[in-house]
């Protein structure tokens, strides 16, 4: 008998295309099945704040407060070089003006929060809100800036706005290390075979998707309405990467230097 499993995701191209495989059975996982859940990554740093899923998708600053509950999987994970978030502004503003400024963030457990924390060594003044909703508001004078994740790297420029900041670029000159985003979790109380079996059914519904693609596209644009192919395509291409199917050390070192950054002007 199948023990179920509840497994979080988010709606972003990149985990739709890396758990395509998994989500429609196409890979199996030894003597599991999952329930399957898709939200906002923000939804879920907070619900797992209550422990909702045995196995879900974290920001990195959200696993860093979550340690004590939930373990780091080695595959599924985002991170890379190049595609860390970018802060933005309408044309005319300068960085000058941004630790006395309250910014537009896509959550406050977010990678992309932490890291503008850290170059400007505090938390800065900032309101959180659905990462789909920081552009417009920053086009309507609502903002002067906004720190931007997912396909908004993309896109930014169709608000009328310009980076003022790329955070990811700043993290890789300053430490060498690669940008940790977001991960895949596992409740400690979960058996080491479970988690074993689970970090290698991710790694093979990744390995399915790069290698049938087109397969991957009905699912993936399902929840990315919103998005152009090109736009969904670039999104993929900069996501899910080698470090995706195993986090190996380079990532591991990544992921420590954030959380020891972090410990040292007091965000963990």
């Amino acid at each position: 008998m199948n023990r179920e499993l509840s497994l979080a995701y988010s709606t972003c191209p990149n985990d739709t295309f890396s758990f395509f495989a998994i989500a429609h059975d196409i890979v199996k996982c030894p003597g599991i099945s999952f329930k399957i859940f898709l939200e906002d990554v923000e939804t879920l740093n907070k619900e797992a704040h209550i422990r909702k899923y045995d196995i879900t998708k974290l920001s990195f600053a959200a696993l860093a407060h979550l340690r004590s509950s939930y373990r780091l999987l080695k595959s599924g994970a985002a991170l890379g070089r190049g595609c860390g978030p970018l802060i933005v502004a309408r044309p005319g503003y300068s960085l000058e003006a941004l630790p006395d400024a309250v910014m537009a963030v896509p959550g406050m457990d977010t990678t992309a929060f932490m890291l503008a924390s850290l170059y400007l060594g505090m938390s800065p003044m900032a309101t959180p809100m659905k990462f789909d909703r920081i552009m417009p508001e920053i086009s309507k004078g609502n903002f002067d800036f906004g720190v931007i994740i997912h396909e908004g790297r993309f896109t930014y420029r169709d608000h009328g706005l310009v980076c003022i900041l790329d955070l990811g670029q700043w993290w890789e000159e300053t430490t060498g290390h690669l940008v940790p985003l977001g991960c895949i979790a596992a409740k400690k109380s979960l058996p080491e075979d479970v988690i074993l079996n689970v970090e290698e059914a991710i790694s093979e519904s990744i390995r399915f998707a790069f290698q049938n693609p087109d397969q991957t596209e009905h699912y993936v644009r399902k929840y990315a309405m919103e998005m152009s192919p090109s736009v969904i395509k670039q999104h993929i291409g900069l996501y899910v990467n080698e470090f995706s199917l195993d986090i190996g050390t380079q990532g591991a070192s990544a992921v420590e230097t954030l959380f020891s950054n972090a410990e040292k002007i007091g965000l963990i």
